[in-house]
């Protein structure tokens, strides 16, 4: 992979530097509920798919795919949930559905971290397979505009960062950092949205 400029000592290349700038927009846009979100994210899961690609990191690399046919769902979803007062709807996920996304994501991790395993596609399955399946519920949440995808999120970026530095990606694992910060933010501004979206059907029945 060609590189481009070192950050903080380290040599990156462009495609990282570039795939992981674009998904900081990315929660930039997601906090702000606009379609840019998606088409973002569409390009950042592109460059980065090489990016871990080439780091041995195959749950990661192929957790890109999986997120750009979410995004592509999600662009499309978007699109008809868009409110004239609060833009795209939100609301709080329910006991059920939150019962749901933690069975599927330790379920989902199991079965994945085997896969990589067994294909030696991963020299850290197990939290490669964590932040894959991590990754694909959040966006799918995103998606159906569940506030709690964001503690999904934070969860994600608890993994991700010390898997990033194992695998020699400072840059992606500073990234992940800052993310923290930022999807406390977006799910501080979603959970007001969505209280507010209820409290305003509430007072239209």
């Amino acid at each position: 992979m060609a590189y481009g400029i070192t950050v903080l000592g380290e040599r990156i290349s462009y495609a990282e530097l570039v795939g992981q700038l674009l998904a900081l927009a990315v929660v930039f846009l997601a906090q702000r509920r606009t379609l840019w979100t998606w088409p973002v994210q569409l390009v950042s899961v592109g460059l980065l798919f090489t990016v871990y690609l080439s780091a041995h990191l195959g749950g990661l690399a192929v957790r890109q795919l999986a997120v750009g046919a979410i995004a592509v769902y999600g662009w499309w979803a978007w699109t008809r949930r868009r409110d004239p007062v609060f833009g795209v709807a939100v609301r709080r996920s329910t006991p059920k559905e939150v019962a749901v996304i933690v069975l599927a994501g330790v379920a989902g991790t199991a079965a994945f971290a085997l896969v990589l395993d067994a294909l030696d596609a991963s020299w850290a399955p197990w939290p490669d397979s964590a932040i894959f399946i991590g990754t694909v519920l959040a966006f799918a949440m995103q998606a159906y505009g569940l506030v709690e995808f964001w503690i999904v999120w934070l969860v994600v970026d608890a993994i991700g960062v010390p898997l990033q530095l194992s695998g020699g990606l400072v840059f992606s694992a500073l990234v992940y950092t800052v993310f923290a910060g930022l999807v406390v933010h977006g799910w501080i501004s979603w959970f007001r949205s969505a209280k507010q979206q209820q409290l305003a059907r509430t007072a239209a029945v």
